[in-house]
C-alpha cells in the first residue's frame, strides 16, 4: 500500500516550465533552449515543495509531533524538560518517516523524472530539485510540530531556545542524510518493496540495533582500552551523532548512552559538539554523493 500521494506536479506543465525557459538575450538558440541547473532546481524544488506541503502524510507527521510535544509540555511544565523527554522519539521517528517517505515518493515521481529527462534538462539540477523538495518540507514539518506547542505555552525561555534550535538543526541533518540515502536506494532498485525493505533495514540498524551491538562489544571486550574505538563507533552512525549532539547540549549523562558518555569524557562539551557537527555534515555529504552518482548513471 502506498503511503504517499502521487504527485500532482507530474504533468507536462512543469516539464514545459523547466525545459522551455524564456529565450536568453545573448547566446545561441541551443543555449537558450537548454535550462540552467539553477532554473531546474528552482522549478522542480518549488513544484515538489508545493505538493509535499499539502500532502496529507506530511501534515499528519507534523500533527503527530505537535501532539507529542503538547502532551509533554503539559506534563513537564517546562519547554526544556519537554524537549529532553522528546529526544528518543525524535531520533526514532525522523529517520523512519524520511526513509519510508523518500523511497515511496521517488517511485511515485518516476514518470515525472522520465518526462523531464526526455527534455534537455541537466540531471544534476533535476536531482537537486527533487532532493530539496523532499527534505525541506519534512524538515519544516518537524520544526512546526515541535515549535508551536512551545510558542503558545510561552515555554521558550533562555534554556529551551538554544535546545529547540539544535533540535531543528539535528532533525534537518537526519532528514537530509536519510532522504539522500532513500533517493540513492530508489535509484539503485526499481522494485519499490525491495527499496523499502532496504531502507527500513538501514533505519533499524542505525536507530535501534546499533547501540545494543556497541554495548555488547563493550561488555565482551571490557578488559581492553575501548574509548577510541567507541568514538569511531559513534562517528559511524548518524543517529548516534545526533543523540550525542543533543545530549551534550543537555549535559545529561543518563541520556548519553555508551558512545555519548565516551565523547563527553574524551572531548568535552564544545569540542564534542564540533566533532558531532562535522560527523553529521559527512553523513549528509556521503549519501548525497552516492545518490547523485547513481542518478547520473541510471538508465531510465
Amino acid at each position: 500500500m502506498s503511503t504517499v500521494q502521487r504527485p500532482m506536479w507530474t504533468s507536462s506543465s512543469v516539464a514545459t516550465e523547466v525545459a522551455s525557459p524564456a529565450p536568453a538575450a545573448l547566446g545561441t538558440a541551443a543555449e537558450a533552449r537548454t535550462p540552467s541547473s539553477t532554473s531546474v532546481i528552482a522549478a522542480v524544488g518549488a513544484a515538489q515543495w508545493r505538493e509535499l506541503a499539502r500532502n496529507r502524510w506530511v501534515i499528519a507527521y507534523a500533527i503527530v509531533l505537535l501532539l507529542l510535544t503538547e502532551a509533554l509540555v503539559r506534563i513537564s511544565g517546562s519547554g526544556a524538560r519537554a524537549l529532553t523527554s522528546l529526544l528518543d522519539l525524535v531520533l526514532l521517528l525522523v529517520p523512519l518517516v524520511t526513509s519510508v517517505f523518500g523511497v515511496v515518493y521517488w517511485h511515485a515521481a518516476r514518470e515525472f523524472i522520465e518526462l523531464l529527462l526526455a527534455q534537455p534538462v541537466p540531471r544534476r539540477g533535476l536531482w537537486w530539485g527533487l532532493y530539496l523538495g523532499l527534505v525541506l518540507p519534512l524538515t519544516g514539518a518537524v520544526a512546526v510540530g515541535v515549535s508551536l506547542p512551545l510558542l503558545w505555552h510561552r515555554a521558550i525561555d533562555a534554556e529551551a531556545a538554544p535546545l529547540l534550535a539544535l533540535y531543528v538543526v539535528v532533525a534537518a541533518a537526519l532528514t537530509a542524510s536519510f532522504g539522500a540515502a532513500a533517493l540513492w536506494i530508489g535509484a539503485r532498485h526499481d522494485d519499490r518493496l525491495r527499496g523499502l525493505g532496504l531502507m527500513l533495514g538501514l533505519w533499524f540498524v542505525a536507530a535501534v540495533a546499533y547501540d545494543g551491538v556497541v554495548i555488547w562489544l563493550a561488555t565482551a571486550f571490557a578488559d581492553w582500552p575501548l574509548e577510541r574505538p567507541m568514538l569511531v563507533a559513534m562517528l559511524a552512525n548518524p543517529v548516534d551523532l545526533a543523540r550525542t549532539a543533543l545530549v551534550l547540549r543537555l549535559d545529561s549523562a543518563a541520556l548519553m548512552g555508551y558512545t555519548g558518555a565516551v565523547m563527553a569524557r574524551l572531548l568535552g562539551g564544545t569540542t564534542g559538539l564540533a566533532v558531532t557537527a562535522g560527523g553529521l555534515v559527512l553523513w549528509v555529504a556521503a549519501p548525497v554523493w552516492l545518490a547523485l552518482r547513481a542518478f547520473g548513471r541510471k538508465d531510465f
